[in-house]
Order: structure tokens, then C-alpha cells, then sequence
């Protein structure tokens, strides 16, 4: 097994398409899909169920994917690392960021910001919207990409606007609403929530709450979770259901169906928070994230 086996496989599971995924990693699609048999072959298991137009993760694929997902993640870092100790006067930019809000913009921004600024290495730091502001007030991390703070909370930063996703409602794929594309709000209303942690999230938990409001009843609220991935995995077990972010999408694959909303919810807004005297490099990644953010 390679590594570029563990990426052939990451970009198909997230495509659920060869063709596409191999316009995405420009090679062909026979060889794409030979890499992909030749890996199930290896490991002894199905990844895929496949059908005449599509693919879908096996419960097999889906650990493996978060497997791959964390290897790779582990190789970046690596080789990051040694380039560090070989040219110990790069610079690092330490950037804060909500997975389930930037997943589709980092990657493209990565790419961007190596593109003009090879000398600086960036940092990503998994945060929750309250550890950001925190370690952006601390100066652990040079910027975040979160949720606007409220104005109380950023004495001596700025918030810059990069993106808005629409918002969706997730269910499992075996809940009553599953068959369907969109959902009426209304019909929310006997439903369990499952939502982020209020600690570690609080404009999320109020927020929420006032979404709900204009149509006459508050969400039901079930379990709370400091973390996407344990919000999609309860959703996913059908412990109920969350209000979230077009975005997630790329995170949740086939696990969860995506609901659109109506009437439509003010959509969910990410920015860039920095010190109001931030360095070049900052501005560059805002400037970088921002250009993703067009293309994306």
C-alpha cells in the first residue's frame, strides 16, 4: 500500500464519483479505478458499494476514510516538520479554525497562501468558536476562521466577512424525513436536536434558539457535543436531528441527508478574526481564504 493509494481513495469517497474524481487528481479513469480495486484487494474488504451511476461508502470505507484522512494529515505535518528543523528561521502562521464552516475553503486557501508565501508555514488548530476567541486574545494563535464574536469580545480584533452557507436540517438516513429534499420548519417541531456544546459554542445554542422563535416553539434540545464529529455521529445513530451548515456536507458524505429549509434561515456566516495590527502573512492568508472562498 502507498500513500497515493490512501489519496486516490479519500478523493473518490468524497466525490462518490470516479470520473469527477479523476478530473480532481488529473489521471484517468481506468487507472483511478484500478488504484481503487487494488486497494480493496489488498485490505480484504468492499470500500465501495458500487451502482451503475454512483458509489457509496461501505461501513468498511467509512472508518477507512477517517484512517486515511488521519494518516495523510499525519505525512503533512511530517514533512512540515522537517522542513521546520532543516530552515528553523521559516516563519509558522498558527490559524484557528471550525472544521464544519471551512472544510470546503482550507484546502483551496492552503494552496493559494503556498503559492505566494513558501517561506511561511501554516499551523491549523482545531478549535470551537469560544477556543478560538480565546486563543486569538492570547496570541497562541494568529487568526481564526469562525463565526462573528460578539462585538464584547473583540476588543482589539477585527472581524473580516468571508463566506455564507446555507442552512440545512441533518437526519439520518433511515429518519421519516430522509426521502425527502426539503422540510418545512414547521414540521420540526416534535423533533429532538442534537447541538453543539453551549459551553464551547455559545453563539450556536442561542442563535438556534432564536431561529426558531418567529415560527413559535424553541428546539427540543437532546445531546450536546463539543465537536462535529460527535454531532454527526449521533445524528447519524438517529438520536436526533441538527441544524447545520450547507458546508458539512463534505464532512457527513452519505451518512446524513442534508435537508434545505423553508422557509430559508438566515444563512450561517464564517470570517476571519485577527488582531486589528495583523502581519502581512495574516493578511495574506485572508486574502488567500477569501479568493477559496469565490471559487469554491
Amino acid at each position: 500500500m502507498e500513500l497515493r493509494h490512501l489519496r486516490y481513495f479519500v478523493i473518490v469517497a468524497e466525490e462518490q464519483n470516479v470520473t469527477r474524481a479523476a478530473a480532481r487528481l488529473h489521471v484517468s479513469q481506468p487507472p483511478l479505478s484500478r488504484q481503487i480495486r487494488d486497494l480493496e484487494a489488498e485490505l480484504g474488504v468492499e470500500l465501495f458499494r458500487r451502482t451503475a451511476k454512483s458509489l457509496a461508502l461501505t461501513e468498511a470505507g467509512k472508518i477507512f476514510l477517517n484512517e486515511a484522512r488521519a494518516i495523510l494529515l499525519r505525512v503533512d505535518q511530517a514533512v512540515e516538520t522537517v522542513r521546520t528543523v532543516a530552515n528553523p528561521t521559516r516563519r509558522t502562521l498558527h490559524v484557528g479554525y471550525a472544521p464544519s464552516l471551512t472544510v470546503k475553503l482550507l484546502p483551496k486557501t492552503l494552496m493559494i497562501f503556498e503559492r505566494e508565501h513558501s517561506g511561511v508555514r501554516v499551523s491549523l488548530h482545531d478549535l470551537s468558536s469560544e477556543e478560538c476567541i480565546q486563543q486569538l486574545s492570547t496570541g497562541k494563535i494568529d487568526l481564526a476562521l469562525t463565526v462573528r464574536p460578539p462585538a464584547s469580545r473583540m476588543r482589539g480584533q477585527t472581524f473580516e466577512h468571508i463566506a455564507d452557507f446555507p442552512l440545512c436540517c441533518a437526519v439520518a438516513t433511515s429518519h421519516s424525513l430522509a426521502g425527502k429534499n426539503t422540510v418545512p420548519i414547521s414540521a420540526l417541531k416534535s423533533e429532538r436536536f442534537i447541538v453543539y456544546s453551549r459551553d464551547e459554542y455559545p453563539e450556536y445554542y442561542d442563535s438556534l434558539k432564536a431561529l426558531f422563535r418567529p415560527f413559535g416553539f424553541e428546539p427540543r434540545v437532546g445531546e450536546e457535543y463539543d465537536g462535529v464529529t460527535g454531532l454527526i455521529a449521533a445524528v447519524e445513530a438517529g438520536q436526533g436531528i441538527a441544524i447545520v451548515p450547507s458546508s458539512l456536507a463534505c464532512m457527513s458524505g452519505q451518512r446524513l441527508k442534508l435537508l434545505t429549509l423553508r422557509p430559508n434561515l438566515a444563512p450561517f456566516s464564517v470570517g476571519a478574526a485577527m488582531a486589528k495590527k495583523s502581519s502581512k502573512f495574516v493578511q495574506g492568508f485572508v486574502a488567500a481564504v477569501k479568493l477559496a472562498a469565490k471559487e469554491k
